[in-house]
């Protein structure tokens, strides 16, 4: 499968692996697209696993619209459900880092039928991040959530800059460039961005607790996510829950795809090989 239409979005997905085995459904965040996962799949199918990496709605040429409230979450959790859907797949192993962690949290909260287990990369519970909010340290470290929620003027800003806030933030030189030429597509930025803008526009309030196992990891340089939401995470989870500290930055699908890996074959173990389609 390679890609997966959704009414009048078409969603492109990196579907490899065994496909009779478990599924890892694997969700990137701003500004990436699937391929950020290309290091971390290749453990997962020699123990078996099936993966479907999607580049979200906004990021695949196809599923692009203008406007922002097509970016509410409550769309982006039903695209993530709509790809398992298309591959037959009744529950899977959830992945996600920076926004699509945060889709994973929803995904885990509104529809643990359909979520074996979940590992957030880099992003807290919501919840946790909304408490941490309160504390003038982290809010100046997510000082761009309001800048995103303006007309034209981020776009102006990162369409020049992106590479070099991008590295300056520790991601590698090449992956920087890589996602800084997907952004420079047609409505590519904009679409991205609208993932920001749609938050005052959600119907869904911040997810509540996850009952399904859970796997936190977070790198303790960070430059936007600090100390204290990455230990308020387990306060929402009602489940087996392991909190993963990594020495590293944020990009961690990039930098750190082994202990990724790792993590995730921990839950597939400890919980069984639940994502059978």
């Amino acid at each position: 499968m390679r890609q997966v239409r959704r009414g009048r979005l078409v969603l492109d997905v990196r579907d490899e692996g065994p496909v009779d085995g478990g599924t890892v459904l694997l969700l990137h965040g701003f500004p990436q697209d699937g391929s950020c996962w290309g290091a971390v799949v290749p453990a997962l199918h020699a123990e078996g696993l099936r993966t479907l990496a999607p580049d979200q709605r906004g990021y695949s040429p196809g599923a692009r619209p203008l406007e922002r409230a097509a970016y509410r979450l409550e769309w982006l959790v039903d695209d993530a459900l709509a790809v398992l859907d298309a591959s037959g797949v009744d529950r899977a192993h959830v992945v996600g880092h920076d926004w699509g962690g945060g889709v994973a949290w929803a995904a885990a909260a509104l529809h643990p039928e359909r979520v074996a287990s979940l590992t957030a990369v880099s992003t807290p519970h919501p919840r946790a991040l909304a408490r941490a909010m309160a504390n003038p340290a982290q809010a100046v470290r997510t000082w761009y959530l309001g800048l995103f929620q303006l007309p034209r003027l981020p776009e102006a800003l990162l369409s020049r800059r992106l590479v070099t806030l991008l590295t300056a933030s520790g991601l590698p030189a090449a992956w920087a460039e890589h996602y800084a030429g997907r952004m420079r597509e047609p409505g590519a930025l904009r679409a991205a961005l609208n993932w920001y803008r749609a938050l005052p526009l959600t119907h869904l309030r911040p997810p509540g607790d996850v009952a399904v196992p859970t796997t936190y990891l977070w790198g303790s340089a960070d430059p936007a996510l600090r100390r204290g939401a990455a230990r308020r995470t387990g306060d929402h989870v009602d489940a087996s829950y392991r909190f993963v500290e990594l020495t590293a930055g944020h990009w961690l699908p990039e930098t750190e795809p082994d202990e990724i890996a790792g993590a995730i074959l921990d839950q597939v173990t400890a919980t069984g090989d639940g994502a059978a389609a």
